[in-house]
């Protein structure tokens, strides 16, 4: 794992990129003490969606989709 300064995360960010694509973290630090404030990761572009429970009615209801329905994360939590 690679820690770096914001400075020069500005001036080699193509190539920072270029390492997380190749599987490497990238740590981001931040000031006069250089604390740590964020990570480049690999995004998993083979991970499948986790499946959702039903929370308080597992095993107690069912729910079935249409095979053509589809919506993000995002748009469902924003209704």
């Amino acid at each position: 794992m690679k820690s770096i300064q914001v400075g020069e995360l500005k001036a080699r960010f193509s190539e920072l990129l270029s390492e997380v694509k190749a599987g490497k973290t990238v740590v981001i630090s931040y000031g006069r003490k250089h604390e740590k404030i964020a990570a480049l990761v690999p995004y998993p572009f083979d991970a499948q969606p986790a499946t959702r429970a039903l929370g308080t009615l597992a095993g107690r209801a069912k729910a079935h989709f249409a095979d053509d329905f589809s919506i993000s994360d995002e748009a469902l939590l924003e209704a």
